[in-house]
């Protein structure tokens, strides 16, 4: 054999005789009895160990071969779940030193098979280091519950080694993870559980992981929601991800916008929820002025305090007036988001005058809906050319609060006027609705009726939607009509769209109205 190996050496190319020389060079020696293993194969492990191991555990050895630091730790940890209980085993000397992030961290080795991480570097020292693997590995499963009298064999101590170079990662929230390994119910808070979580990551330890990711979706607010989507979108963590883009959809324009904690948010994240059919809005112009000061943030790293809106129009306002501001150099990384803007919505003489006068928009965008307002108006308020509700509809928003037992706001659309109203019925039950109502209905110091047209049609077709949203531990509770048609008249019941009755115990809650007027 050694003739006809050094026979079929020689014969090689001189070239594949290096490479092949090289791969032996790279062979060494582990563990106490000198036995080989190729560390630049696909699994880095030493057979003879491994093989002992498999034994041992029980595990199929062709199938440890395509994956083994996985199938025997998966195996390890069905077993200990199985035998031991957590308090029954964090006493006692410790049998593992884990050397990370300059400490020396004293450890038993159950708990550390809750960890991926570490168990596979427990494994992979337990072979190298000692001279039965298998031996070893059966005295840690032979571990007595406690309860029983029975003397345990004394365990070799290992010693591993771990480097993190995560910033995430601090000494208190590894600390804390580490924690978690012995004890279900460590408190965590907003302050460290981003550092928890990316420890958790680094140690693959699910059940921890999974713990934070629970823990932020039910903690977003204002000062929050960046860094936990930023965390979401790192780790992949769809679910994540999820509840914070449902939640700023809710939020941007009543909460968030009224906060200097605006400036974080992302400008993806942005687009994302701007394209959300989830984005509640009190109207239009509303989710206008918050994307203004969103834009004026940015620019003015320096502010400390949300800005009025008189402070932005000012601000927008002093730029030359030779080009509009999202046409020029600084504007135009801006405009996907301005895009996503329904600005058809925006009805009010005064608003598209005020929108015009800061030479904030392309001319041409302002001249386009004003365009529209006047063919619509001309065809009696059908929109000729707005049909899918998703996408091109009138918009507007009730914030329903604890303190209200019935709420109520008022909108002229093309010389028609409707009334969004809110009734609680008793402790968890709502009814949202909107209905149409005379010009001589509405109060005269009403926003609705300044300098509006009023239609002398008798009756309107609207195709609307309603939807009400709601937090209640954590998830978003979600309720609303179908899209409906509807010919609404002056007197009841016509005057009256169907109700959408709510029952929850979420308190605010998100009631959204939307609606067309298809061709009659």
């Amino acid at each position: 054999d050694r003739l006809c190996h050094h026979f079929y050496f020689t014969q090689l190319p001189s070239d594949t005789r290096s490479e092949e020389l090289k791969a032996r060079l790279e062979r060494r020696i582990v563990g106490a009895t000198n036995r080989w293993r190729f560390p630049k194969d696909h699994f880095s492990t030493d057979l003879l160990a491994l093989s002992q191991i498999c034994t041992t555990l029980n595990v199929d050895f062709n199938e440890a071969l395509k994956d083994p630091d996985r199938l025997c730790i998966s195996k390890i940890q069905k077993l200990f779940s199985e035998s031991f209980q957590n308090d029954d085993i964090q006493s006692g000397p410790a049998d593992v030193t884990l050397e990370c992030l300059g400490f020396k961290w004293e450890l038993h080795h159950p708990q550390i098979f809750q960890s991926e991480t570490l168990a596979r570097l427990y494994l992979t020292a337990l072979m190298h280091d000692t001279k039965s693997p298998s031996r070893e590995l059966k005295k840690i499963l032979k571990a007595q519950p406690s309860g029983t009298t029975e003397e345990k064999s004394p365990l070799k101590k290992i010693f591993i080694s771990l480097k993190i170079n995560d910033p995430a990662v601090t000494k208190v929230a590894f600390a804390l993870a580490l924690k978690n390994l012995y004890m279900t119910d460590v408190e965590m808070n907003v302050d460290n559980v981003l550092g928890v979580m990316a420890s958790a990551h680094i140690l693959q330890f699910d059940s921890l992981f999974q713990r934070c990711v629970n823990m932020m979706m039910c903690r977003l607010t204002p000062s929050t929601i960046k860094n936990f989507y930023l965390a979401g979108c790192k780790y992949k963590e769809e679910q994540l991800i999820m509840a914070c883009e449902k939640w700023l959809a809710m939020n941007l324009v009543p909460l968030v916008g009224t906060q200097i904690y605006l400036r974080n948010i992302p400008q993806h994240l942005l687009q994302k929820v701007l394209s959300s059919p989830r984005l509640f809005t009190f109207s239009e112009f509303h989710l206008v002025k918050t994307l203004l000061t969103w834009v004026y943030l940015q620019l003015n790293c320096n502010i400390q305090t949300i800005p009025t809106h008189e402070t932005v129009l000012v601000y927008f306002s002093s730029f030359s007036k030779k080009c509009c501001f999202l046409e020029r150099e600084e504007g135009q990384s801006w405009m996907p988001l301005f895009l996503r803007l329904r600005l058809h919505g925006i009805t009010s003489g005064k608003e598209l005058e005020e929108l015009r006068h800061i030479n904030f928009f392309p001319e041409s965008w302002l001249i386009r809906v004003t365009a529209s307002h006047y063919h619509i108006l001309e065809s009696g308020g059908n929109m000729l050319h707005m049909t899918d509700l998703s996408t091109q509809a009138m918009r507007f928003g009730l914030l329903f609060r604890q303190e209200y037992n019935s709420y109520s706001e008022k909108i002229a659309i093309y010389g028609y006027f409707f009334e969004m109203k809110g009734l609680k019925l008793d402790a968890t039950t709502y009814s949202f609705f909107m209905q149409r109502i005379k010009h001589t209905d509405l109060e005269c110091t009403s926003n609705a009726c300044e300098h509006s047209t009023t239609s002398l049609r008798t009756d309107r077709l609207v195709k609307y939607e309603v939807r009400a949203q709601t937090l209640v531990d954590g998830q978003w509770q979600e309720f609303r009509t179908n899209q409906i048609m509807q010919k609404f008249g002056l007197a009841k019941p016509s005057c009256k769209s169907h109700a959408l009755k709510v029952r929850t115990t979420g308190i605010p809650i998100h009631a959204s109205f939307t609606f067309l007027f298809p061709v009659s």
